[in-house]
């Protein structure tokens, strides 16, 4: 089962009814800078409804395997599955990945896979590929195929989170009327392919221990943040963890700008209490600034300390100084110590963005979890 191991562990820091800051807010101005969750939510347990065994070594084994009855964790299967409690109709947004892994054919050549989701593991499916057709065509054809299969209508949107598939990904989508979205707010997918590499490809009969993912994910220098993502002050901040979900309930029913994450599908284990890191920026354009910043697909924010900077992640290969501050063993404490905190959640940590640090309101709220890569 994909599940994220979080640490329990309360962060050493006093409960606080709305956000707080770590120490004293920083006013330093600086060179600065999703949709809501789903009604339906149940929990990660991936379940495949096996309907065929797809051939990787031989057609020979395909032939004598064609009338099988094939087990369900048969690692050399496709997935196709819909859950009949959720309506075709509601899925609007897959998650997809189209890559190889560290499987060979019968060539020594890799295996490569395309693997879909919805955001709430109500769609499911995986199919394996020669290296020989990878284009835009067959990701075209399986898309429709996938559709047909399942009966459900096409999606409004795909996201990805690889730049190097992001010609064939977004010519394959816009021929068919999909809006393509590059972005690492693909949590369910990731969590997915980190469970198939520990169930599936490792007891594949191809598989090869230690090959190293062909297309790794980038993690590009930072880049000077635009002018309009523009902030005027910042703090480290924290909330209850019950706070945290309130934020995200009310995104559902008010009109502020940001993105949640499905707690209850990832089966987050922390007490109520436990602080939650964040950063709270204020600005005088907070409402300008918010939405420009809901079109980026914030992912995440790092505390740089040996560049005394904060790190904006957005899309999947653009990475902006969002703060900076002027490095002290006391401003460097206070970076480290919102890190640890982070860390101790299981890299659960958020975005406030309010007209005034002071606020009890934001005008926009981000859910962000630092996840490490995919093991392929």
């Amino acid at each position: 089962m994909a599940t994220l191991s979080f640490n329990p562990t309360r962060i050493p820091h006093k409960p606080i009814s709305k956000t707080a800051s770590f120490s004293k807010p920083s006013e330093i101005p600086f060179p600065f800078s999703l949709k809501p969750s789903k009604n339906h939510v149940k929990p990660l347990h991936l379940q495949s409804n096996i309907i065929t065994k797809l051939s990787v070594s031989t057609q020979e084994e395909e032939v004598e395997t064609e009338n099988e009855d094939l087990e369900e964790d048969d690692p050399t299967a496709e997935t196709v599955y819909l859950d009949q409690e959720t309506d075709p109709d509601s899925i609007v947004e897959w998650e997809l990945d189209f890559c190889s892994r560290p499987i060979l054919d019968v060539r020594g050549k890799k295996v490569w896979e395309l693997v879909v989701c919805d955001d709430s593991l109500s769609l499911q499916f995986t199919k394996y590929f020669p290296n020989n057709v990878i284009n835009s065509i067959t990701l075209k054809d399986a898309i429709v195929s996938i559709s047909e299969d399942l009966g459900v209508p096409l999606p409004e949107r795909i996201r990805f989170f690889r730049s190097q598939m992001q010609t064939i990904i977004t010519k394959a989508c816009k021929e068919i009327g999909i809006k393509p979205i590059p972005s690492k707010r693909c949590i369910s997918l990731l969590l997915w392919l980190e469970e198939r590499y520990d169930t599936v490809y490792t007891r594949h009969p191809g598989f090869q221990k230690g090959a190293k993912p062909l297309l790794a994910l980038d993690n590009p220098f930072p880049m000077e943040l635009p002018d309009n993502l523009f902030g005027e002050k910042w703090a480290f901040v924290q909330l209850p963890y019950s706070a945290v979900r309130e934020e995200i309930a009310s995104l559902e029913t008010s009109f502020f700008f940001g993105a949640s994450l499905d707690l209850d599908l990832l089966g987050i284990e922390i007490d109520d209490k436990t602080m939650i890191p964040g950063l709270a920026v204020a600005s005088s354009r907070d409402e300008p600034l918010a939405a420009w910043m809901n079109g980026l697909e914030v992912c995440a924010i790092e505390a740089d300390t040996s560049r005394a900077c904060l790190i904006l992640s957005v899309g999947i290969a653009t990475r902006y100084v969002y703060a900076t501050y002027k490095k002290t063993p006391v401003t460097t404490a206070e970076a480290e110590a919102w890190e640890a905190a982070k860390k101790a959640c299981g890299g659960l940590h958020f975005l406030a963005i309010q007209n005034d640090l002071d606020s009890d309101d934001c005008v926009g709220f981000w859910l962000l979890l630092d996840l490490p890569p995919p093991p392929v």
